[in-house]
């Protein structure tokens, strides 16, 4: 299983101990996301930054369109099947989506692959639903379960 993390939030008066879990994370800037493995040091991680970032479990489907519509290749070029199967043991972005939601694999598998999503902010009347509060009492920070791919719907 994978997690979908998205920051929500500016390091701005931050300890340096977040900032650099934040870091280590791929997370340098707001709207920025990432995909990280469900194991007990991510968690960890994801727990202390939990005031300033959003994730959830990620299904195939939706990482398959974080791929294709905002995934990049070094040098700022756009991720296609061909360059998938070009750089990768993978037939291409459905199969390897497929394989980095069930944990078999990781954006590190596609070499020249950026392991970073640049995203729109949530484009709706609703935009994040506050960033000061969690995802449980109606804000945006925190875990959010399955719901993170309406976000990140929104997002791309």
């Amino acid at each position: 299983m994978s997690f979908l993390v998205i920051r929500a939030r500016s390091d701005r008066g931050v300890t340096r101990k977040i900032r650099e879990t934040m870091a280590m994370l791929n997370l340098t800037r707001v709207n920025h996301a990432t995909i990280v493995l469900d194991n007990p040091s991510y968690r960890g991680m994801l727990q202390k930054s939990k005031d300033y970032i959003t994730w959830g479990e990620v299904d195939a489907k939706t990482i398959e369109k974080l791929i294709k519509e905002r995934g990049r290749m070094s040098g700022d070029k756009p991720v296609t099947d061909s360059t998938v199967k070009e750089h990768s043991n993978f037939n291409g972005i459905k199969q390897l989506s497929e394989a980095i939601a069930s944990g078999e694999a990781t954006m590190k598998d596609v070499e020249g692959l950026k392991p970073i999503f640049r995203l729109h902010p949530p484009r709706g009347s609703k935009g994040w639903g506050g960033i000061k509060r969690a995802y449980t009492v109606g804000g945006a920070l925190g875990f959010r379960g399955e719901s993170i791919g309406d976000l990140a719907d929104r997002m791309i």
